[in-house]
C-alpha cells in the first residue's frame, strides 16, 4: 500500500483516538510509520535524501511506547503494509502533518496521565515524535533544494 494512504488512514486512527491508551496506540503506529517511510526512502528513495531517511528509519524505530500497546489493540501495525511511496514529497509532508498531530495529542494525554509511568511512556514518545518530524522537515527540505537547482 501507498504510504500517503496509510499515513491517511494513521490520522482517521489519531482524531479517533478517544482513550488515553488508544493515543498511545497511534503515536506507536505512527512512529512505526516514521521508521518504515525512512527505511523505504533510504534504499529507494532520490539518492539525495537516502542518508537522511536512514536517520529518520533509526529515529522512528526509538520509541519503546510500543511494548506497552500491543499491535492487536490497534488491529494490527499498518507501517508493514507499506509497499510503495509514490509522491516522496506528499508522502513526507503528510507524514510530518501526522507527526505534529501525535504530538499535540500525547500533550493533552501528559496533561492526564494519573501514573507516573505513562507520564514517562507519553514524554519519550514527544521527544521520539519531534525528532522524527524534525528529520523529515529535514529530509523535505533537501527535495526542495534538489528541485530548485535540476542537475
Amino acid at each position: 500500500m501507498d504510504a500517503v494512504r496509510i499515513i491517511a488512514a494513521s490520522r482517521r486512527g489519531l482524531a479517533e483516538a478517544n482513550t488515553i491508551q488508544g493515543v498511545i496506540v497511534e503515536a506507536w503506529q505512527a512512529q512505526a510509520l516514521a521508521e518504515a517511510v525512512g527505511s523505504h526512502l533510504a534504499i529507494f528513495g532520490p539518492y539525495e535524501v537516502r542518508s537522511r531517511a536512514r536517520g529518520l528509519g533509526d529515529a522512528g524505530g526509538r520509541f519503546s511506547g510500543g511494548l506497552l500497546c500491543p499491535a492487536s489493540a490497534g488491529g494490527g501495525l499498518r507501517a508493514a503494509q507499506l509497499s510503495e511511496v509514490r509522491d516522496a514529497k506528499a508522502a513526507l509532508t503528510g507524514l510530518c502533518l501526522l507527526l505534529r498531530e501525535v504530538c499535540e495529542a500525547l500533550v493533552a494525554v501528559v496533561l492526564l496521565a494519573d501514573e507516573d509511568g505513562m507520564y514517562w511512556t507519553c514524554v519519550e514518545a514527544m521527544d521520539t515524535v519531534d525528532e522524527s518530524r524534525d528529520r523529515v522537515a529535514g529530509i523535505l527540505e533537501k527535495l526542495e533544494v534538489r528541485d530548485r537547482n535540476p542537475a
